[in-house]
């Protein structure tokens, strides 16, 4: 089963990522890319901590830290992404700012086709082989055909059949969420998700990275004076990751091939995306139980306002 996984592993990451960001995108109007020119303040604030201030925090993290070369990777690849359409949703449940969630998520969507190799290409350099070379225009293509042309699609649909979105998005996720189950069962039964190797220091400062990510984005919705549902907006959009899109990355880069079963860089890359996800689930908990807590969603200050109907989200 193991080697059958491997021989499949880019195309089922490959779907996966299409079906998510299909799902994605049958629930984005035009206007949630045009919400952020109203007083695009805590746009602003997000779409900066996003872009620069989670690269640099890894930069750091990876200078200062003596990491693993697979965990480094894995850490780039997560610093790279953008934020998914989980992170709406939690931001949804947690009572924040969805339409502010949304425009940063699709705006650094659609930027992650220039940002993503490029942040790559500032941070694994010193933790691959000398002759190792990171196939940007790889990347950049699956970009597009895997995350660009699924969102269009979807919003499309949305569009023209908002019936169909509504299922669509709804099922999506649930399609997305089986899928990434293969992954890891897969993953484990090809001996690529070894705990042993992986080790608590690993996953201790995985673990970390993601509540430093979650403190930088609390800390810097509250610096910047942002009401209550929009700090809850940013602090899910930055720890949350787009780990479908990190997973897609992290194949392509290391193709599998069962004579590669026991590579540990590619493998704990694969551990640490996988590790960050559930880490970024517990840490944006307390923010959606105390959102709940509040009776009513608060007014927004700046794009958003009152969180939208349940249907408006999948």
């Amino acid at each position: 089963m193991g080697e059958l996984y491997l021989d499949w592993e880019y195309r089922v990451t490959s779907v996966q990522l299409v079906v998510a960001m299909l799902a994605m995108g049958a629930t984005l109007h035009v206007r949630d890319f045009l919400a952020v020119v109203r007083l695009p303040r805590s746009f602003l604030t997000g779409l900066g901590v996003q872009i620069l201030a989670v690269p640099a925090v890894a930069y750091v993290l990876l200078r200062l830290v003596d990491l693993d070369p697979g965990v480094a990777v894995g850490v780039a690849i997560l610093a790279s992404v953008p934020g998914g359409t989980v992170s709406n949703v939690f931001t949804y449940a947690g009572r924040g700012d969805v339409p502010l969630s949304i425009a940063i998520t699709a705006v650094t969507t659609l930027a992650c086709i220039v940002t993503v190799p490029v942040v790559l290409d500032a941070l694994v350099g010193p933790f691959v082989p000398p002759d190792f070379a990171l196939p940007r225009g790889r990347i950049a293509l699956e970009i597009v055909a895997t995350l660009l042309v699924p969102l269009g699609a979807g919003m499309v649909l949305l569009r023209h059949r908002p019936g169909w979105a509504a299922a669509v998005s709804t099922w999506g996720l649930r399609v997305t969420a089986v899928l990434i189950g293969v992954i890891v069962a897969g993953s484990a039964a090809a001996g690529r998700l070894d705990a042993q190797a992986m080790g608590l220091r690993n996953l201790g400062v995985v673990a970390g990275f993601a509540l430093v990510l979650c403190a930088l984005g609390v800390g810097a919705a509250v610096l910047t004076r942002r009401p209550r549902p929009d700090v809850t907006a940013i602090a899910v959009e930055v720890t949350v990751r787009n780990t479908n899109l990190a997973l897609l990355i992290r194949a392509s880069i290391f193709p599998a091939s069962a004579g590669a079963v026991g590579a540990p860089l590619a493998d704990l890359a694969l551990f640490t995306i996988l590790a960050f996800a559930g880490a970024s689930f517990v840490l944006v908990a307390p923010l959606i139980v105390t959102g709940r807590r509040r009776l009513a969603p608060a007014a927004s200050g700046e794009v958003g306002g009152p969180a939208p109907a349940p249907e408006a989200l999948p």
